[in-house]
């Protein structure tokens, strides 16, 4: 899978087996990845910091690709992924880094720098930003006053991965790769969840077959209970996260988002894009670009575009 020189090993974190790609010699960027994907979302990005200069290290997550899935739900906190990393960078000897993250590797960007601003030199994230702290009122349920029961963040708060398996993993990853909508993402109950997932898709430009192979390969190998695992704990993570209600985080960053996003289509989520909202909590952050044209899956839409953007940004530290 994606040879050109990438390699691969495996190394002890925080109690558990995490498995890295990685490429070239240089600063450390670390590339985290959200769902439903896996190490292979930062393939073009390997291949160009390590042409750039750079030791480009993408993660499987755990629960994710050839990491280690914990049985316990609850072991899938921001605490737990953040440890996980923290153990990757002593593992690989990199006292600080450059950070990327997209779509839930945003989010536990976001953490890690929170928790340990002194382990990152800045961060580039892509389609999540900060969530600060709601003291008075649990996730779940204001997505659920928001956006009602078929939201796809409450929808994951089940046994939804029978459903998943039962409609076929080849059929439920192309199609979320391929079909999120530029608004709210609803997956219905029953009979219509297959239908709406069921459905004849031609894959975009920048998704060839056997780059979708490579991701139902690995998928079901895995299934999707570890990746899942993280939406079932975000009420779990407000809760722990009460020490830090009000924090900042403070590290050098730019923000990234596609105008195609659900994330940026989404009531509620596109004004904490907003470059002064966002501030207020990120008081070091740069920039926030809106891509024209572009989805929630952005570094492999337009990987030159972002590549660029990466790359001007971390030269200026």
């Amino acid at each position: 899978m994606e040879g050109n020189g990438i390699e691969h090993r495996t190394v002890r974190a925080n109690g558990i087996n995490i498995h890295l790609a990685e490429k070239g010699e240089g600063p450390i960027i670390l590339f985290l990845h959200g769902f439903p994907e896996f190490w292979y979302s930062w393939r073009h990005q390997l291949h160009a910091f390590a042409s750039l200069g750079y030791r480009a290290v993408a993660p499987d997550l755990r629960g994710y690709g050839d990491s280690d899935t914990p049985a316990d739900v609850n072991s899938y906190t921001y605490f737990h992924v953040v440890g996980d990393l923290i153990g990757v960078l002593d593992a690989i000897g990199a006292d600080k880094v450059f950070v990327v993250g997209h779509d839930w590797g945003a989010l536990i960007a976001w953490y890690l720098c929170l928790f340990r601003p002194d382990r990152v030199k800045a961060l580039v994230n892509l389609s999540v930003a900060f969530p600060p702290r709601d003291a008075m009122n649990k996730p779940i349920d204001t997505f659920r006053a928001f956006y009602g029961d078929e939201y796809y963040i409450c929808r994951f708060q089940g046994a939804i991965e029978t459903e998943l398996a039962e409609i076929g993993i080849d059929k439920v990853s192309k199609y979320i790769l391929t079909s999120l909508p530029a608004a709210p993402f609803y997956l219905p109950k029953g009979k219509a969840l297959r239908e709406q997932i069921d459905i004849p898709i031609t894959l975009p430009s920048w998704l060839s077959e056997d780059e979708l192979k490579c991701y139902v390969a690995q998928y079901e190998k895995t299934g999707f209970t570890g990746s899942l695992n993280y939406y079932k704990n975000f009420d779990l993570g407000w809760e722990l996260t009460a020490p830090w209600t009000g924090s900042k985080v403070e590290v050098p960053t730019k923000f990234i988002v596609g105008d195609l996003d659900l994330t940026y289509n989404t009531p509620g989520f596109r004004e904490s894009m907003n470059f002064d909202v966002m501030k207020k909590h990120v008081p070091l952050l740069e920039d926030v670009v809106v891509m024209k044209g572009v989805g929630h899956f952005l570094q492999e839409e337009k990987p030159d575009e972002i590549n660029q953007h990466i790359y001007d940004f971390f030269q200026k530290f």
